[in-house]
């Protein structure tokens, strides 16, 4: 019965959790939080998304620790060129070859580049499996992309593929 009700009920508490956090404890919100994950859960039937092949181990800590620790330096490397400037800056896009074929894979890999001060995630060509970002500093951009290939696609694929 719940189950029919509520088809996705992760996303359906963390919806809930969510609107409840940004919008404060008052019954009229508690009540529009609920109303809203469980149409939202309920419209994601019709979408019908494939369920994700997520392999539980040590590489989700590793990942979230490799993730944390390159937002902290980015974040670091990004205020030191906005606030002093940087003479040899040079922004542009990179177009890297990705080994990842999982959607979820993608899709974490492009909220980590998106999260990373200094890089944004702007395309994914799925025939050609590349995908173009665009970088704020490119005079460290081999050894960004390798950290790239050797760090983040590794656990991804292990993770989800």
């Amino acid at each position: 019965m719940i189950q029919r009700l509520i088809p996705y009920p992760i996303l359906s508490a963390c919806i809930f959790s969510m609107w409840v956090l940004l919008t404060g404890f008052s019954p009229g919100h508690i009540l529009l939080a609920s109303v809203i994950a469980i149409l939202v859960s309920r419209t994601m039937l019709a979408l019908l998304p494939e369920k994700p092949a997520l392999k539980l181990g040590w590489a989700i800590p590793k990942l979230a620790y490799y993730v944390a620790l390159d937002i902290i330096q980015s974040n670091i490397l990004t205020a030191r060129i906005i606030l002093f400037g940087k003479k040899d800056r040079e922004a542009d896009f990179v177009l890297m070859p990705v080994q990842l074929r999982s959607p979820y894979a993608l899709a974490t890999l492009s909220i980590i580049l998106t999260a990373t001060p200094g890089t944004l995630w702007i395309q994914h060509d799925p025939s050609r499996h590349m995908i173009l970002i665009h970088m704020l500093d490119l005079t460290q951009k081999e050894a960004w992309v390798a950290m790239m290939k050797d760090r983040y696609e590794p656990l991804l694929m292990e993770i989800f593929e």
